[in-house]
């Protein structure tokens, strides 16, 4: 199921022990790996200060671009979750100084309400 969703773009759970080496090079000392996500060839990172979005390019893959959103530059966010024919969740986050949003759909499977629960926390709090 993790390919096929990967392939229709919906992102998987990554297991944070797998991406914890690859990800600690841009992670500042303190700042912790609190979920991620793979979507095909991006990769969503939540991280205790901000929100990582790792977009793979090129047909190597080595090359590599790191958005990189502090939460409190997160002015709003919108989850919608699977319906019965409707089978994936979506997210959409706003970031100060731009009118269109990031989206992403995650599998159903996926924690949405997890997610947004998270996010409000570090959006909200600032911490």
């Amino acid at each position: 199921m993790g390919l096929i969703s990967n392939l229709l773009g919906n992102a998987t759970e990554v297991d944070l022990r797998k991406i914890n080496e690859e990800f600690m090079p841009i992670l500042y000392p303190g700042e912790e790996l609190e979920a991620a996500y793979r979507i095909f060839r991006k990769k969503w990172i939540f991280t205790s200060t901000r929100l990582i979005i790792e977009d793979i390019q090129g047909m190597t893959g080595k090359k590599r671009e790191y958005h990189s959103i502090p939460y409190k530059a997160i002015t709003h966010f919108l989850i919608e979750t699977a319906g019965n024919f409707d089978t994936d969740c979506e997210m959409k986050i706003w970031i100060s100084g731009t009118s269109e949003p990031f989206c992403q759909e995650f599998s159903k499977g996926i924690d949405i309400k997890g997610i947004q629960q998270r996010l409000a926390h570090h959006v909200l709090t600032g911490k």
